[in-house]
């Protein structure tokens, strides 16, 4: 018998400890190598345990413990193989026989002509059934159909289907009306959120923040997505998007207004030459904030990437603790989700955040005559301590021209066409 240990990876630097989440196989299932088989969350980040080899594996831990980095999570037996891998090599030494006897038995083609029938009206009755490319695969490789799979299902209970209804926005009840319940449920918060609490109760409590606030006239960025978003996905394989000009706008007024870009030490206060802006990507586990480096000497392609990276790796909760560390100015967007307008709280050490909203069609005037034009508020909240308020209100202002103004802010007022698909 070889027993191999599954130890607690280090998250990051001055991490001792982390919280074991979730289990994602159950006690004495065999798994197969590389298999994810644990959630486990830090004060700053989500990582995945995965098995270094196949076999059965016995845990050691359970959910909600916290585990000493370093320390034995479960360990996997690796006498014990997987059954799947067993059978496909029964299967590849009986395929050449079993070949050989229908060829000799005169009978089988009939028999297989009876089943296609079947196999058809199976797949017509699941027809609207959906199957991921990875489903598929297993389901290939282990020579099951829909219907093996399907009626391996346990039955299915009320809420499952009324949980159908309600994504389909079918309602199993007439009128607004929903089932009368007293249900409720007690769930640990995890580390990352327990965290994430004293971090903004500490903000709230530890600095003078205010906030102030302006619109801005989206068209022109708009207008330039719109003439040019094919050649730029064209010649960068990435959508030109939004993020990336608050981004750059931003790196550009940070180095106007360099005490926005300034965080405070004890009775000292750094200012930076640099730009690294922390974006704040939502996520099933909570608000995470990646850091995009020298956004200061990068072009729009690059920040696109830049953010498309650290984002999936956000949502996949694949992020690193330095990729999260470092900040010194942070852009949160509460548009996607259709906030019209809001206070953002400062991301400590930092000293200033700023709140992108949705976009909205609003009256506006414009040399004299009202007109529509899609319109979007803009926050800036920051800490009073560090910066004053002609600063704070002068670097709103400059975002806003710069945003309002995109081909001046990128190419020095020229057409900005040779130049975007170079950057």
């Amino acid at each position: 018998m070889a027993i191999i240990e599954i130890r607690v990876p280090s998250p990051g630097e001055s991490i001792t400890h982390v919280e074991l989440y979730k289990w994602l196989v159950a006690d004495g299932a065999v798994v197969k190598k590389d298999t994810e088989i644990a959630e486990l969350e830090s004060e700053k980040a989500t990582l995945t345990l995965v098995a270094d080899e196949s076999g059965k594996i016995s845990l050691k831990a359970s959910e909600g413990d916290s585990l000493e980095v370093g320390s034995v999570a479960c360990t996997i037996d690796t006498s014990v193989q997987p059954e799947a891998d067993v059978e496909t090599e029964e299967k590849k030494q009986t395929t050449a026989p079993a070949d050989t006897e229908k060829k000799e038995i005169k009978p089988e083609p009939a028999k297989t002509e009876s089943r296609k029938p079947e196999a058809k009206a199976t797949t017509d009755d699941y027809g609207n059934v959906k199957v991921t490319p990875l489903a598929k695969r297993v389901m290939e490789e282990n020579d099951l159909s829909l219907e093996d799979v399907i009626s391996g299902l346990r039955r299915l209970k009320r809420s499952d289907v009324e949980a159908v209804l309600a994504a389909s926005g079918v309602s199993s009840v007439s009128g607004l009306k929903k089932p009368a319940s007293r249900e409720s449920r007690i769930d640990r918060m995890s580390s990352l959120r327990r965290k994430l609490s004293e971090r903004l109760v500490s903000v709230k409590n530890e600095t003078a923040m205010l906030t102030t606030f302006n619109e801005v006239n989206m068209k022109p960025i708009m207008d330039l997505r719109k003439n040019y978003q094919d050649r730029f996905v064209e010649k960068h394989g990435i959508k030109l998007g939004m993020m990336s000009f608050f981004l750059k706008a931003c790196s550009i007024a940070l180095q106007e207004f360099p005490s926005v870009n300034s965080m405070m030490e004890g009775e000292n206060m750094t200012t930076y030459d640099y730009a690294d802006i922390s974006v704040a990507v939502s996520t099933p586990k909570g608000l995470m904030v990646p850091v995009i480096r020298n956004v200061e000497s990068m072009g729009l392609s690059e920040i696109e990437k830049a953010i498309a990276e650290v984002a999936d790796k956000a949502r996949k909760g694949k992020l690193s603790i330095p990729e999260m560390t470092g900040g010194t100015f942070t852009i949160t967007n509460g548009g996607v989700f259709g906030s019209m307008m809001s206070t953002p709280i400062i991301n400590p050490p930092q000293s200033a955040i700023l709140g992108m909203h949705n976009i909205l069609d609003r009256p506006v005037v414009v040399e004299g005559q009202i007109v529509v034009r899609p319109m979007m508020y803009v926050a800036l909240s920051y800490d009073h301590r560090v910066i004053d308020g002609r600063e704070s209100v002068g670097f709103l202002v400059r975002v806003k021209q710069l945003l309002e103004n995109p081909t001046d802010m990128l190419f020095g007022k020229s057409s900005g066409e040779k130049e975007l698909l170079e950057l």
